[in-house]
């Protein structure tokens, strides 16, 4: 018999699938490696096959749209979007492609969450993740051209979930988005999400909870405040310098990280811009590691890295010129990092480490100045940290063991 003609495209690492027979359609294959997984709905053949406990999927579509989404899912890996993990592609002459992917563990289709009824607050858990899904694929110019839940995976997170693009067929990668792109994908998905909801009723003989249409405007609702959140421009007053520091808390929280900031002077004081980034678990640590030479908690990192942002850019308006991000670090640590550490007697600090203390000191200048609502400035900080935190109530501080999570 001759053998398969084929040619595999694939990533270091994984295994070769040179075993499978790739001569036969994917409906048609026998093979002992197939394993049956919960699945969606999806148009066209997926199978599964398992390796050593490594579960692939494999998506048969034709070359044009494999080697399509193929590189889609690549770049958007790169900047950190929550996808699944594209594998390797496959071309056979005489058959379609097959697209294969790194199954997601611990994830399910959204129709097998309403029937597990696995999540306490299904709806809010939806809403949440799905909206904020649709948000960083945008902020990364990507267009989805068909956002629904079918093409999404959940995965539970900390008794919510997280979604994961795992159809990315019908989108486009754009620089950036105009209104008129993300409104129209906002369309898609809530047309989608309103016939969804009512064939899991239909398929399942589960009867909602929550009205199909009322839901669909909902996630619409939660995406237009969250990406509101992200893009909106913001005035504040030179004394009000502590704004900066509440809008990248909050970013901070919904998972996104602001590398760059911009602030024009106006009549009225500053606007700021920001360029909001969506950031993976690590990423603060490894960065602020690479920029100063520190080491710390991932929660110290993000605030640090949050103080040498605001500290560039007041470099940058005495200076009136931009200054390289790795300059800016390496100057904040000399003349903001080193002296406020060292202004702290070392008998007070009990076994904290060096970029804790920095951390709460930090905390207590964003107190302060949301206390006074105006922006104290670090030395008061500094002082009023050692008489009112350190000095007078020690047995309230926080002493951590070395190498604790903050």
């Amino acid at each position: 018999m001759a053998a398969a003609r084929f040619q595999l495209h694939a990533r270091t690492g994984h295994p070769s699938f040179l075993d499978l027979p790739w001569d036969k359609k994917l409906a048609k294959w026998k093979s002992e490696r197939i394993v049956t997984l919960i699945r969606g709905i999806s148009r066209h053949v997926v199978r599964f096959v398992d390796y050593d406990g490594q579960l692939y999927a494999l998506k048969e579509l034709p070359e044009r749209l494999a080697e399509r989404e193929w590189n889609l899912l690549r770049r958007l890996a790169d900047e950190s979007v929550p996808v699944v993990e594209v594998v390797g592609v496959v071309r056979r002459p005489e058959l379609e492609a097959v697209l294969i992917t790194r199954h997601l563990d611990y994830s399910l289709p959204f129709r097998t969450l309403f029937e597990s009824r696995a999540v306490r607050d299904l709806r809010e858990g939806v809403l949440n993740a799905g909206a904020e899904l649709l948000v960083r694929l945008h902020m990364t110019g990507f267009f989805w051209g068909d956002a629904s839940l079918s093409n999404t995976l959940f995965r539970r997170d900390a008794g919510s979930l997280a979604a994961y693009l795992v159809d990315a067929e019908t989108g486009e990668l754009h620089p950036t988005l105009s209104d008129g792109q993300r409104l129209h994908d906002l369309e898609i998905l809530q047309e989608n999400v309103i016939g969804e909801l009512y064939d899991v009723e239909a398929a399942t003989g589960i009867e909602l909870e929550f009205d199909p249409l009322e839901t669909a405007e909902a996630i619409v609702r939660r995406y237009e405040s969250l990406w509101v959140e992200l893009t909106r421009e913001e005035t504040f007053g030179p004394d009000e310098r502590y704004k900066l520091e509440d809008r990248l808390r909050r970013l901070n929280e919904l998972g996104f990280d602001v590398e760059e900031i911009e602030l024009e002077a106006t009549p009225d004081g500053y606007r700021l811009r920001l360029d909001p980034h969506v950031v993976e678990p690590g990423h603060h640590r490894q960065r602020l590691l690479r920029l100063t030479g520190l080491d710390a908690q991932e929660n110290q990192a993000r605030r640090m890295l949050n103080d040498i942002a605001r500290y560039r850019e007041e470099l940058e308006r005495k200076l009136g010129r931009p200054l390289a991000e790795s300059v800016a670090a390496s100057r904040w640590r000399e003349e903001v990092f080193e002296p406020t550490v060292a202004a702290i007697p070392d008998e007070l600090w009990g076994r904290l480490p060096a970029a804790e203390v920095f951390h709460q000191v930090l905390e207590h200048r964003w107190f302060l100045s949301e206390t006074s609502r105006k922006d104290v400035g670090l030395e008061t900080a500094v002082a009023d940290y050692i008489e009112n935190v350190l000095t007078h109530k020690p047995e309230e501080r926080a002493i951590l063991p070395p190498g604790a999570e903050n």
